[in-house]
Formats: structure tokens, C-alpha cells, sequence
């Protein structure tokens, strides 16, 4: 097992957020987390980093109780956390070089791996030697992904990572994204509003809904077939609108259902 959150609440003030989830996620999984705004999804990504601890409860990942972040978890937000003033390749590099401690000996074998995971996510060399500024929002987000994975990491989790892109930029992020996860074998918690994204990408896919002040649970656990954006529409269409019935807030008519995102 991977990440184990055992009947986990969280509450700020006296606002109750999540509401005793329980899950457990294998290794090399790749989860998908959807709900409606406020439900609590980035909340449950920022306890599995250890951004945030639980009010009760506890939140494991490979089998040690989380306190802190560390190198365990990777993160890509939304928003790129690129440094404006480093090279995209010194972007990249930046978490070996902090964490080895050599700066000056490794400098050079940390850039060159840092090069070979640039091309890994379809930039040149030539995009290597450009600030942040310089790139669209898709090179930017590459980038965002080189820098996580470069560091190894058996778990890596993404917040609404390609909702800032245009969609055909997302479009290419999200086959890619997949094409890595293959790759790796990494464990990917990925958080989204978009359904059709959450289906496509995911091996399984969480749907959280939140009832009132009691706060959000666990509404749907389902395992999806290895689909991808070209599969059968049907099918698609089908798993799509299980998981956003049941992402439908407690209170709400079902006749009030958010349509199918594609």
C-alpha cells in the first residue's frame, strides 16, 4: 500500500471540511479526486503532502505516518512554482543540488539529468536556457512536472494541474502526463474538476461530496478501465455521468446534476 487515511476530519474553526474518510491507494495508482468547489479535494492532496494534519485521524504514506513534507511526495499546483529568476533548467535542477548538500561537485551531473528529463517531457535544450517568462503555459507546467519528477518521487500529487491551459494545450499535457505515469510507475493523486479528465486519466476515480455542515465524504470509489481520449464514447459518456451523480452535493435535486464536461 501506498497511502492509507485512516477516518481522517479536518475542521477549521468550527467549519467542518472532511468528514471521516477512510481510503487506501496501492502503489502505482493513479487516482483521480473530483467534487464540487469547496468540497474539500485540495485539502485531502495537502494532508497526503503534510501540508496540513488532520483534526482526527491519521494520513500514512508507505507505511509512516505523515509530518512534514518531504521527498516522498512530489506536487505539482495549478499555479507553476517556477523560479522566475533561475533558467528552466535551474528550475529543474534546484531540488538535487538543495537536497544533496554538494553543490559544486554534483552541479554538473545535476544539470545533465535535469536535461534529460526536459527532453522526457518534450522540450530542447534550447527551452533549457529560457526563464520561466519566456515559456507558454504548457512549456511552463513541462517544466512544473520535470521539476517533481526529476526528484523521484514514489508518490506525486496534482492539484488541477492543466485547468490554467488552453484546451488544446491540455489536451497534449494530459496524453503525456499518462505516457510519464506508464513510464514511472509512480503513484499519481490527481485532483480535477473535469470528469472526462478524471475518467481518462485515472485507474480510479474518488468522488467526494459534501453534506452541509456534517462536511465531505467518500460518495463513490470506482475502479475505471484503462481508458484514454480516444476510447469508445459510450463507455465514456457512461462512466462519466455515474461519477458526476454521485459528485452531486447531498442537498441538491438530482434534476440540478452539473452537466458532462468534455
Amino acid at each position: 500500500m501506498s497511502i492509507n487515511v485512516e477516518n481522517v476530519v479536518v475542521e477549521y474553526a468550527s467549519r467542518r471540511v472532511l468528514n471521516g474518510i477512510d481510503l487506501e491507494i496501492d502503489a502505482g495508482e493513479f487516482v483521480s479526486i473530483v467534487g464540487e468547489t469547496g468540497c474539500g479535494k485540495s485539502t485531502l492532496l495537502r494532508l497526503i503532502l503534510a501540508e496540513e494534519h488532520p483534526t482526527e485521524g491519521r494520513v500514512q504514506v508507505q507505511g509512516r505516518e505523515r509530518s512534514r513534507p518531504d521527498r516522498t511526495c512530489g506536487y505539482v499546483p495549478q499555479r507553476y512554482s517556477l523560479f522566475p529568476d533561475k533558467t528552466v533548467l535551474a528550475n529543474v535542477a534546484f531540488g538535487l543540488e538543495v537536497t544533496s548538500g554538494f553543490w559544486n561537485r554534483n552541479s554538473r551531473e545535476f544539470r545533465e539529468e535535469a536535461l534529460r528529463y526536459l527532453r522526457h517531457t518534450g522540450l530542447s535544450e534550447a527551452d533549457a536556457k529560457k526563464y520561466p517568462h519566456q515559456l507558454s503555459g504548457g512549456m511552463q507546467q513541462r517544466v512544473a512536472i520535470a521539476q517533481a519528477l526529476i526528484m523521484k518521487p514514489p508518490v506525486l500529487l496534482m492539484d488541477e494541474a492543466f485547468s490554467a491551459l488552453d484546451p488544446g494545450t491540455r489536451r497534449g499535457m494530459q496524453r503525456l502526463m499518462k505516457e510519464l505515469w506508464r513510464e514511472s510507475g509512480t503513484t499519481v493523486v490527481f485532483v480535477t474538476h473535469n470528469t472526462r479528465e478524471a475518467v481518462c486519466l485515472g485507474t480510479r476515480v474518488i468522488a467526494l461530496v459534501k453534506d452541509g455542515e456534517r462536511g465531505s465524504s467518500v460518495a463513490l470509489d470506482l475502479e475505471v478501465p484503462h481508458l484514454d481520449f480516444d476510447s469508445d464514447e459510450e463507455e465514456l459518456t457512461r462512466l462519466i455521468a455515474r461519477v458526476e451523480s454521485a459528485s452531486v452535493k447531498m442537498d441538491r435535486p438530482a434534476s440540478m446534476a452539473v452537466p458532462v464536461i468534455s
